[in-house]
Parts: C-alpha cells; sequence; structure tokens
C-alpha cells in the first residue's frame, strides 16, 4: 500500500485515519470499527464491503 495514499485516506463513516494491515490486505479502522479490504490493490471504501473488528481487533493498537 502506498504511503501518500494512505496518508490521505479515511474511515467515510467516522472521517479517522485508517492503518494498514499487510497480511490481512485491509484498511482498519478502530474508531469506527470497520475494516475496508483492498482487492487487486485498490482498497474498497464502502461501508457495506466493510467487515466490522471484534472487540480484540479494536483494542490491538498494531
Amino acid at each position: 500500500m502506498d504511503k501518500q495514499l494512505l496518508a490521505l485516506l479515511v474511515c467515510p463513516v467516522s472521517h479517522a485515519p485508517l492503518t494498514y494491515d499487510k497480511e490481512a490486505q485491509e484498511l482498519i479502522c478502530r474508531a469506527s470499527g470497520l475494516a475496508y479490504p483492498i482487492r487487486d490493490g485498490l482498497p474498497v471504501m464502502l461501508e457495506s464491503e466493510a467487515r466490522v473488528l471484534t472487540a480484540e481487533e479494536k483494542l490491538d493498537k498494531k
């Protein structure tokens, strides 16, 4: 994930910054508790496509 692109992207729900999970290929927003998938190198920034984080994932500060 390009660091400059990541710096520009925010969660469409909470407008909070995102963190990149390389292993899961997701952009994580702990503020909204959502994980947005990255498909074919492109982030899918739709709430309807996002996965809800578990309680443990919300607390994890990777």
